[in-house]
């Protein structure tokens, strides 16, 4: 007993060393961190606040949360680890006995610790400048939906930092981060996009996410909940099996 209870004291010992050093990487990176902050905040400001005179207020704050909170699963995992893996950090970490779980929890609660940041930001812009009033729950609950919701998003960012070189990651994932957030209906509601486009968004992950939030304040599209929930699932799925490949793969091509 005694030896079971130090194994897990140690584990969590361990998992929590990653997670403070993954945190001290990114506060030790303001071109990093600064960004994350800044842009969801200053795209509320202008479109929901001063150029639609607070009118879609609520709408945009949620637009605006969904985007945000998708940039640091995205470039944390995405163009970190494509560093980590020119570095050769990332290969010194899976030949260590230290359980690679480690390392993905600590960068996992890094994304969701400044998600969770950004959402702050937004909601005092939202309650103070904008007028929006929420009740608790809801403000709790968009808060909840959306950090669960960047989980998808932290799997694709790993796909994608164990495929791309460090060069190419951060251009690379501009080019997806973007358009997902313009096809998803975050930046433009659905309607004013050609048909065509509207139902392409059905089939991306930043769409549902989006749905998610807006059923909170009861401005989704009203699809069922579960929906929703199931293809974001899906893609966190097919995003395990292809980081998974990459690991394989690059532990093979190192024997």
């Amino acid at each position: 007993m005694n030896s079971s209870w130090l194994n897990l004291s140690q584990r969590v010992a361990l998992y929590k060393t990653e997670a403070e050093m993954d945190l001290k990487t990114l506060w030790r990176t303001p071109g990093f961190i600064l960004p994350c902050l800044a842009f969801p905040v200053l795209f509320y400001l202008l479109f929901g606040v001063m150029l639609s005179k607070g009118q879609h207020a609520e709408y945009l704050l949620v637009s605006y949360a969904a985007f945000g909170v998708m940039g640091p699963a995205l470039f944390n995992f995405g163009a970190n680890v494509a560093t980590e893996r020119a570095q050769g950090w990332l290969t010194l970490k899976q030949i260590s006995p230290a359980p690679i779980g480690s390392w993905l929890f600590g960068k996992t609660l890094s994304c969701l610790l400044l998600a969770l940041l950004i959402l702050l930001l937004l909601f005092v812009c939202a309650g103070a400048i904008a007028g929006v009033r929420l009740y608790t729950s809801q403000w709790l609950q968009l808060a909840g939906v959306l950090l669960l919701g960047t989980i998808p998003f932290c799997l694709l960012g790993l796909t994608l930092g164990l495929t791309l070189s460090s060069k190419s990651a951060p251009a690379t994932i501009n080019l997806i981060y973007l358009p997902l957030a313009f096809l998803g209906g975050l930046w433009l509601p659905l309607q004013l996009l050609p048909t065509a486009l509207q139902q392409l968004a059905l089939v991306l992950p930043s769409y549902h996410l989006g749905q998610l939030g807006y059923a909170v304040i009861s401005k989704d599209r009203g699809e069922p909940f579960w929906v929703n929930v199931a293809v974001l699932v899906a893609y966190s799925l097919v995003f395990i099996w292809l980081a998974t490949r990459r690991f394989r793969a690059q532990s093979h091509d190192r024997r």
